[in-house]
């Protein structure tokens, strides 16, 4: 709006003279006129929250996440490059930060899918053992971590492991730990009600979880399965 001692200047109170018919006098109209809205109306942003599209799950993000799961199963986490992903998974780097955010949302988005195999994997083990006892439970978990067709799996959940240790504040936050409480929870299903709620119960199990994850490291580095395995039923057979 201009100034009111402006030219330019309209009154928001507008007068007209209506025409006079022959013979008739002139008459003064005064209408009223809204004026223009403030300009920090006009022109104010639009500051409401944006819809997150980075996390909005869709048929193309879920089909490029089991393309990405499948791809660092074979090359691992470590050294994750969008590109050369991207490039075999039939994508590009602008798509994955569009549909993840960024690549620690990727990272993110494929630790949670692997956590989803972890833990079909220990339901299906939790119906199996309990409450069959630590030992039963020891030797049919042992029986799938030394498989070798989960071999790739499980070097990418160790390397999920160690990354959470040494960056607790990153994409990898708490797997360790919850990996951990995960076998516990399984093992505690084995255990008969009266050993499971006492402390000695709690140590035992959380020695054959010890010596599982302490077999399968030497496993995955040296794939010495038959020298692992007869270490893993010493323990359970001592």
């Amino acid at each position: 709006m201009s100034h009111p001692y402006s030219r330019a200047y309209s009154s928001p109170w507008a007068c007209t003279t209506q025409p006079r018919s022959p013979g008739s006098p002139s008459r003064l109209i005064v209408a009223s006129i809204s004026p223009p809205p403030p300009l920090k109306h006009s022109f104010q942003l639009d500051t409401s929250p944006m819809a997150d599209t980075t996390t909005a799950p869709s048929a193309r993000r879920t089909e490029l996440l089991e393309l990405a799961y499948g791809y660092v199963r074979r090359h691992g986490l470590t050294d994750l490059s969008l590109r050369p992903l991207a490039a075999e998974i039939g994508s590009s780097p602008r798509v994955l930060l569009f549909l993840f955010g960024s690549k620690d949302g990727l990272v993110r988005a494929l630790l949670a899918r692997a956590r989803q195999d972890e833990l079909a994997l220990l339901s299906g083990l939790r119906e199996q053992t309990q409450p069959a006892g630590l030992t039963a439970a020891g030797e049919q978990i042992w029986s799938w971590l030394s498989a070798p067709a989960h071999r790739t799996l499980l070097i990418m959940w160790l390397e999920a492991y160690a990354h959470s240790l040494v960056d607790p504040d990153g994409p990898w936050s708490r797997f360790a730990a919850d990996t951990v409480a995960d076998w516990l929870d399984v093992l505690a299903a084995a255990q008969p009600a009266s050993e499971r709620g006492t402390p000695d119960g709690l140590a035992r199990r959380t020695a054959l979880l010890a010596v599982l994850r302490g077999a399968l490291i030497d496993l995955l580095a040296t794939g010495d399965e038959p020298r692992t395995t007869a270490a893993v039923h010493q323990h359970l057979h001592p």
